[in-house]
């Protein structure tokens, strides 16, 4: 196990699922709180994300925590994917309108 691979999986999980940094902060309601430069920080392994933000890419991408922290799993290639938790309802935020 280690955390060698979590950049290019987060840099995977937005990538795949198509969103820009601001999206995918949006998408996560953390958008008020941080800017993209910080996502950029997390996919580059400059800093290490809270494990809030580690939660926020698994329930987008449908995935376990542990597809993310555990360099021996693999991020499924099509995302969202179907969760493994099946029968625990995970509250998926929706972005909110943006300020213009």
């Amino acid at each position: 196990m280690g955390e060698k691979r979590l950049g290019e999986k987060l840099l995977q999980i937005r990538e795949t699922l198509e969103l820009s940094q601001s999206e995918i902060l949006r998408y996560m309601g953390l958008d008020e709180q941080y800017s993209r430069n910080i996502i950029s920080n997390y996919e580059k392994d400059h800093r290490e994300p809270p494990l809030f933000v580690l939660l926020g890419y698994a329930r987008l991408a449908g995935i376990c925590l542990d597809a993310i922290v555990d360099d021996d799993v693999d991020v499924p290639k099509k995302l969202p994917a179907t969760p493994k938790h099946r029968g625990v309802k995970i509250p998926v935020r929706r972005p909110r309108a943006s300020k213009r």
